[in-house]
């Protein structure tokens, strides 16, 4: 078994693992899922407020869902999540740009109505090759227990 609900500590601080954004990725991104002109047009996107092109931050917030589930979700006993609480885009991920993935842990309890299961609050950032954050994300996932009823 992978990690468990009892292996999430409150304050720590985890890489996730890191992703380098590249022009023709953040254009097909947006060609597909967030048309606007500064994600998927370097002319246009010149032109827009950015100053040339950047990723949708919904592309950004793909990227650090892949990354989660491969470095840390897989093979752990998460049951998915009840949602996310804060998304913030707080600066521009530009083509190029490499952004490390860290998350926190912020709070966890056992649940009340289903004590084989504990909810782990967690804020994930993600910070580019300049140490400037460019996202975060304030969600709660759900664990299984390893030892339902004992000590978490």
């Amino acid at each position: 078994m992978g990690v468990s609900y009892e292996d999430y500590e409150v304050g720590t601080t985890v890489d996730i693992g890191e992703h380098t954004f590249s022009a023709d990725e953040i254009i097909r991104f947006g060609e597909q899922f967030d048309p606007q002109p500064f994600h998927i047009d370097e002319d246009a996107a010149k032109a827009s407020p950015f100053g040339g092109l950047i990723a949708s931050g919904w592309h950004t917030c793909s990227v650090m869902m892949g990354l989660i589930v491969r470095n840390t979700l897989s093979g752990s006993t998460s049951m998915g999540s009840p949602g996310v609480d804060e998304i913030r885009w707080i600066k521009p991920v530009r083509a190029g740009d490499t952004i490390l993935m860290k998350n926190t842990v912020l709070d966890k309890r056992v649940s009340e109505s289903r004590p084989d299961r504990g909810i782990v609050s967690i804020q994930w950032e993600g910070i580019n090759q300049k140490g400037e954050t460019v996202i975060t994300v304030r969600s709660k996932v759900m664990f299984g227990l390893r030892n339902p009823g004992g000590t978490a």
